[in-house]
């Protein structure tokens, strides 16, 4: 069965983003494991406003790769990048998973990973945490005790940045 794997970038408080969607605060001065992450993963998962932000950003970054994006209004249509899923996601996340391939990256963003999180569908997380405090933003994580989820971690790799980046599996509930 196909991983979901969430590879992704926080502020040391917990954003993924700032309030805009902007991450103009992300370290691009090094890969940070990027391209050996990339290189394993055929499918994209990315929630529709994550998916727009990123539009605005130029070239769709992930060519080459299936891409989904979770959105009820354009559900059942694509474009040139990616098709758009809406209806019955528990189904077509495990037919996803049931299916050929890599490994799948669930992209964001905070909205499809707390769907994710509540449906316990995440295999690994990979964190990046980068060493900024914004004091607002996008969470990680949404507020909701009922995602109390326990992790095995995996892998600490310290950058000279500051970066900290740390992997988990998580534990079947």
């Amino acid at each position: 069965m196909r991983k979901i794997r969430l590879f992704i970038a926080a502020s040391l408080d917990g954003y993924i983003a700032r309030k805009s969607g902007d991450v103009d605060w992300l370290f691009t001065d090094e890969d940070y494991g990027y391209t050996e992450f990339f290189n394993q993963i055929d499918t994209v998962l990315i929630g529709s406003k994550t998916y727009q932000q990123m539009l605005g950003f130029g070239e769709y970054p992930y060519q080459g790769k299936k891409g989904f994006v979770f959105s009820h209004k354009l559900q059942g249509t694509s474009d040139d990048n990616v098709e758009f899923v809406g209806a019955d996601l528990q189904t077509f996340i495990n037919k996803l998973r049931q299916s050929s391939g890599d490994d799948i990256w669930l992209v964001g963003g905070g909205q499809i990973i707390h769907y994710f999180l509540s449906h316990s569908l995440i295999d690994e997380l990979i964190l990046s945490m980068h060493p900024i405090i914004l004091g607002d933003g996008i969470p990680l994580i949404w507020k909701d005790s009922n995602l109390e989820t326990l992790l095995d971690l995996t892998n600490v790799k310290t950058y000279k940045s500051g970066l900290l980046q740390v992997s988990y599996n998580f534990k079947p509930k």
